[in-house]
């Protein structure tokens, strides 16, 4: 109950929605899962009127390795079946979200899983969650994440996870994805600014990253609570790119896209609508982020309507010695850092002006707000 508190308090404070996934392991001789600790926990959050969501355990497919016993698709949506009974004997979570079943990459065996999972529970869950591994941490190099071969593996594991998903599940599909990605073993954050681009253009409606303090190498801010890159791009991806994808189209390649990829290269480009949320932008502004994993740089002419448009301009570059290695960021040539311990530096950026060319440096990651376009898709919600 105590640990409940804390962890309800810290989100509660800090804006966020609670998911709390109870644990699967526990079960019965007949291998169904024991939910009377599960019910505890229910009456003790709803006694205090505790505002969460749920799920039930965390990479199911792992199972027979952690404890010698295996949990198939159907049972474990004969389990989410039992969770949903519990919830509505709860009026306070009568109505509460549930989402499942968290599974891992999207292997045959995975796949079959979640095949039978969701036949069964699929019309119970309001999302569907899995986590998204690019490789094995242990064996994972720098130079493995400037191949656009690795990085467009998370394209086929999309399309895996809504083949599945779309054929039992009924109304609008949402999925959620538990980013438990390896990439930061290496520190090297262009593998997180691409996953959130691919994600949103094939349609994944919320990414959850793993996780914000001290596990392994996935982590957002230091021991010292010091925000790591990947913290960095998350809250300039926050403030300045909203929901709604937009198409690119490049002069000049040699051949098409693939449904749901935006580019075959090392200049790795998507386009949103500028947030909503940001006040320093009107309604109708772009926002564009490239990655460039050329060991040279880029150059690049808005066309069009974008032409004759003021932008601003929000590079990030490593800062030190360490190269891609580096805990450390510079925006548009200035470190990043806390002001103190709760405030946050101003994200400056830097004006060009009309129809001059971008030009990106190598092994960056760069956001661009072209203001003012008053584009049709980005004037309204």
């Amino acid at each position: 109950a105590r640990s409940l508190d804390k962890l309800y308090n810290f989100a509660d404070c800090s804006g966020l929605h609670l998911i709390f996934a109870f644990n699967a392991l526990r079960r019965n001789p007949n291998n169904s899962w024991n939910s009377s600790n599960a019910l505890s926990l229910l009456k003790y959050g709803a006694s205090k009127k505790y505002n969460i969501s749920w799920e039930l355990g965390n990479e199911p497919n792992n199972y027979r390795t952690l404890t010698g016993r295996a949990v198939n698709g159907t049972q474990l949506g004969k389990d989410y079946m039992q969770l949903k009974r519990l919830l509505q004997l709860i009026r306070t979570y009568s109505r509460a979200n549930l989402y499942g079943p968290n599974i891992g990459r999207p292997r045959k065996n995975v796949v079959t899983l979640l095949d039978g999972f969701m036949k069964v529970a699929g019309n119970i869950v309001d999302a569907v969650t899995w986590q998204h591994y690019y490789l094995d941490g242990r064996v994972a190099k720098v130079t493995d994440f400037l191949k656009t071969r690795l990085l467009d593996t998370l394209s086929d594991q999309i399309r895996k996870i809504q083949k599945v998903s779309e054929c039992c599940k009924g109304g609008e599909l949402q999925v959620l994805q538990g980013a438990e990605s390896e990439f930061d073993k290496c520190s090297v954050p262009d593998g997180w600014l691409n996953s959130l681009g691919m994600l949103a253009s094939q349609g994944i409606d919320v990414v959850m990253r793993h996780s914000f303090f001290d596990h392994g190498h996935n982590h957002l801010v230091d021991q010292n609570f010091n925000p790591l890159p990947d913290y960095w791009i998350s809250l300039l991806y926050k403030r300045l790119v909203g929901p709604r994808v937009l198409a690119v189209h490049v002069a000049g390649l040699q051949r098409k896209p693939r449904p749901g990829r935006v580019i075959r290269d090392k200049l790795r480009i998507y386009a949103h609508c500028t947030s909503y949320y940001n006040h320093n932008y009107v309604r109708g502004s772009i926002t564009i982020y490239i990655i460039n994993l050329h060991r040279s740089r880029k150059k690049i002419k808005l066309v069009g309507t974008l032409r004759d448009k003021l932008v601003h301009q929000y590079v990030l570059q490593p800062y030190g010695q360490e190269g891609l290695q580096s805990r450390s960021v510079q925006l548009n040539g200035q470190l990043l850092t806390m002001l103190d311990d709760g405030t946050l530096p101003n994200l400056k950026p830097r004006p060009l002006r009309p129809g001059r060319t971008l030009v990106i440096p190598p092994l960056t990651m760069s956001f661009y707000v072209v203001k003012n376009v008053n584009a049709l898709p980005c004037r309204y919600r």
